[in-house]
């Protein structure tokens, strides 16, 4: 029976080509080994023969395969062949299929269970002169006291057959593994390689120098973290580490009892509440430090403030008048307070305002807190009157506000301009009516709330008082 082949790669003959190749293996009744089997071939295409047959020495009709590998690394793996043949099949154990070869290495083997022994190579060159480019070598020298040299080799063409080397020009030997070189002093490896198709590169050098190994590395780096932030909203830590042996190899860091990770940045946290972050070094010769520690806290924001200051202001005296302002603000705190005289431009507040021109004054006032939250713009209005002026040379000078013989307990001052509280009620007037009088003393009080002589508690004792009065 005959196990079909994949497509084959098709390679384009070259113009001097051969007539076509014609590659057999046989085998018998052995499970160790191929009784006959090509070992070279020449690139383009080949018929291959596979008979296991009474004619081939199998008289007990044990079935073979002859598989071509394609996953080995190292071999070609174009030609994907598996025939299973016996002396009975359908074919009489004689099987033949046409394929296409490339310069390299195939590896064939017999896959049926216990026959893994039966295994080969078939190496094709490239024929016809197609391959004339030697490959490409290159070494790579590494390490500090003992030297350790690589070296890789590559051909495009027909592919690399063998690599070789010599060291101290000794004599070349087979290139199977990277060279380690201990002994002390100056050294020169010479590398070449040689490809399926015959191609020897030139010869490559490396030199390089052994040195005596430095004393031996018992202490452990230094390490130190510096915390920036402790308190505020995040902090951050920097961990340093320092070795005058060895040097450092590595550096790493554990937060809050986690896992250790790698010290790559210095390490931020946002998250609020008390932190410990231990850190430790190892250097290249493996000692490790011990474990540090550093502790710090972060806080939780601040909640955003929206709220504007509270501003007031006080005006005292009538010549000059002086206009105190205040501004309170209960989150992030009172940044600034301005004011605008008369309707003026705003202008910062640093100290009491003092107004000394006769006439009536305005100013307006406002406050900005930490957060640019400014307040609502308020305006105190008063009178300045001259020095040595008193609008009311006979004034009711009675030591509370007294209206009709009702006593509202209110201290009777001068209201600026030399008239008492009594004296702008004038209760002997005469009015319309009682409820006129009534409106009259709420009317004349409530600019002296205004202006910072009354109190507005004040202001309501004296309209309660007219209100009981009897004064029409």
């Amino acid at each position: 029976m005959l196990v079909v082949l994949l497509p084959m790669l098709v390679v384009v003959p070259s113009p001097a080509r051969a007539a076509d190749q014609v590659l057999t293996w046989t085998t018998d009744g052995e499970i160790t080994r191929y009784k006959t089997a090509p070992t070279e071939a020449v690139a383009g295409p080949a018929t291959i023969v596979f008979e296991n047959s009474a004619a081939t020495g199998n008289t007990t009709g044990m079935p073979h395969t002859l598989t071509f590998d394609t996953s080995t690394e190292g071999y070609n793996h174009d030609v994907s062949v598996n025939i299973l043949a016996n002396p009975f099949d359908a074919s009489n154990g004689r099987h033949e299929v046409a394929v296409t070869l490339t310069p390299g290495r195939y590896r064939y083997f017999c896959s049926i269970p216990g026959h893994s022994l039966m295994v080969g190579e078939l190496v094709v060159t490239g024929g016809g002169g197609g391959d004339t480019t030697p490959p490409t070598v290159t070494a790579t020298v590494t390490g500090t006291f003992a030297k350790t040299v690589t070296v890789t080799a590559t051909d495009s063409g027909s592919g690399v057959a063998s690599v070789e080397y010599q060291l101290d020009d000794t004599s070349f030997q087979p290139y199977t593994a990277p060279v380690v070189v201990t002994a002390v002093g100056d050294h020169s490896v010479q590398y070449r390689a040689t490809d399926v198709a015959g191609n020897t590169s030139a010869t490559g050098s490396v030199s390089f120098s052994v040195t005596e190994p430095g004393p031996v590395d018992t202490t452990p780096p230094t390490v130190t973290a510096v915390v920036a932030g402790d308190g505020t909203r995040s902090a951050t830590v920097t961990v340093t580490a320092t070795d005058s042996g060895s040097g450092v190899a590595t550096v790493e860091t554990q937060l809050d009892g986690g896992a250790w990770v790698p010290y790559t940045a210095p390490v931020t946290v946002t998250a609020p509440g008390a932190h410990m972050l231990h850190h430790r070094a190892t250097d290249v010769a493996g000692n490790r430090s011990p474990e540090g520690m550093v502790m710090f806290t972060v806080t939780e924001p601040p909640v955003e403030d929206t709220t504007p200051p509270v501003a007031t202001a006080t005006v005292t005296g009538t010549s000059p008048a002086t206009v105190t302002i205040t501004a309170t603000d209960s989150q992030s705190g009172v940044r600034s307070i301005e004011y605008a005289l008369d309707g003026g431009v705003w202008t910062a507040y640093s100290a009491p305002v003092v107004v000394s021109a006769a006439g009536t004054h305005s100013v307006a006032y406002q406050a900005t807190d930490q957060a640019s939250n400014v307040s609502a713009p308020q305006t105190v209005t008063f009178t300045v009157v001259p020095p040595g002026t008193d609008a009311c040379p006979n004034s009711d000078d009675r030591p509370t506000v007294v209206i009709g013989g009702v006593d509202s307990g209110v201290a009777n001052v001068d209201t600026g301009d030399g008239c008492t509280v009594n004296d702008l009620i004038a209760e002997h007037a005469g009015y319309p009516s009682h409820a006129a009088f009534v409106r009259h003393v709420d009317a004349v009080t409530a600019p002296l709330v205004t202006s910072g002589v009354l109190t507005r508690r004040d202001q309501g004792a004296i309209v309660r008082a007219a209100s009981r009065s009897s004064v029409s």
